[in-house]
């Protein structure tokens, strides 16, 4: 729906107003100031900085511009976790009777831990393994998938390798990446690519929403140049395997994605045209999970796909189930089996809070008729 967006703006502006006046008002019983002005004046200025620093800064590539945005989104989080945190002592407060400046120093508190806690998170990488069996195939497939790693303004060279490291002890056959390699033009530069070079198994790419805003024409060149396959519309065979690659689309006309143009081709459009062998094991990559009914339609057996980052951050985890049919982990549709990673990395504020940043490590098994 075309309408969703505007909806979903009124929504985190009612928000964003309620908790400017709930956050100064609560801090200024808590520390007992004489007026509330200079809090509603810092805290409705305070968001205005980060989106507009977000929103300004977002694709700049100089070093101040990369400092602000840095700070914009930094800031963001931190936000959240305050408005989040004054809400969980303001519930204990109920029973517990806190005075009123133990009540602020707990709150900033809570902040501090929440924010440290969730950055750690985000940069700690976890691995997740699955055992998928597949019908048709006669030897096991040893299998990497790594989606929305987020190179820019927060990972760079120094997070890329090592993600390489941990992608290469798990001894893959294949890694298969589905885009939001970048996610600003700031890593738009070839030493952001050039540690894809150590990866030890053939590596297959398609692109993301954060790639096209970037700028999809050179990530393709730079994936090229570096010796990654750049599956754009493409099916490419490993083995028995065919490996089938779609840019980032969305499902059908009838749908509406904000992330994706409406102009180009469809998965329901482009799929037919691929010749893929249904008689064949296959997996599909695709950014974002949409579309199953159409990968079922064609034979697919398992769908790789990420963009949601499940939510990311608390509570948007919880939002992110009931906008997503698949937000994260292995479901099943028909015959065709759908994965959706959490990501590598983050986007936007780099903290995560009841998600996790995973390396999917996948065995593809030969299923017994």
């Amino acid at each position: 729906m075309k309408i969703m967006p505007y909806i979903i703006l009124t929504a985190f502006l009612a928000i964003l107003i309620t908790s400017i006046i709930y956050i100064s008002r609560k801090f200024s019983w808590s520390f007992g100031l004489e007026s509330t002005r200079p809090l509603y004046i810092f805290f409705s200025v305070l968001p205005l900085l980060f989106f507009t620093g977000a929103v300004v800064f977002m694709n700049s590539t100089g070093t101040l511009e990369h400092i602000l945005y840095k700070i914009s989104f930094v800031t963001m989080g931190v936000y959240l976790f305050l408005l989040m945190s004054m809400l969980t002592v303001d519930l204990a407060n109920i029973f517990i009777k806190l005075k009123p400046q133990i009540f602020g120093l707990t709150v900033i508190a809570l902040t501090t831990l929440v924010s440290v806690g969730g950055y750690l998170n985000s940069i700690y990488l976890r691995d997740t393994k699955l055992d998928i069996r597949v019908k048709g195939l006669t030897e096991e497939i040893n299998a990497v998938h790594l989606t929305d790693i987020h190179i820019g303004h927060f990972r760079t060279n120094g997070f890329l390798d090592k993600l390489v490291d941990k992608t290469n002890a798990h001894n893959p056959d294949l890694i298969l990446l589905t885009g939001d390699y970048l996610d600003s033009r700031y890593a738009l530069k070839p030493k952001y690519f050039t540690p894809l070079k150590r990866l030890k198994a053939p590596v297959y790419f398609v692109d993301g929403n954060h790639d096209h805003t970037t700028h999809n024409d050179s990530i393709v060149a730079l994936m090229k140049k570096v010796g990654v396959n750049v599956l754009d519309n493409k099916v490419a065979n490993y083995k028995q395997l065919q490996i089938v690659g779609l840019t980032h689309m969305i499902a059908d006309r009838a749908t509406y994605d904000m992330h994706a143009s409406g102009n180009n081709p469809t998965i329901q459009e482009t799929l037919p045209t691929l010749n893929i062998d249904k008689n064949r094991p296959s997996i599909l990559l695709h950014h974002a999970p949409n579309g199953i009914k159409y990968a079922s339609e064609a034979g697919i057996d398992l769908y790789l796909a990420g963009h949601t980052h499940a939510g990311q951050i608390f509570p948007f985890n919880l939002i992110a189930k009931m906008i997503f049919d698949y937000n994260s982990g292995l479901h099943t549709y028909n015959n065709t089996k759908i994965f959706v990673s959490e990501g590598v990395g983050t986007f936007g504020p780099p903290f995560r809070i009841g998600t996790r940043s995973e390396i999917i490590n996948i065995k593809l098994i030969p299923q017994m008729n």
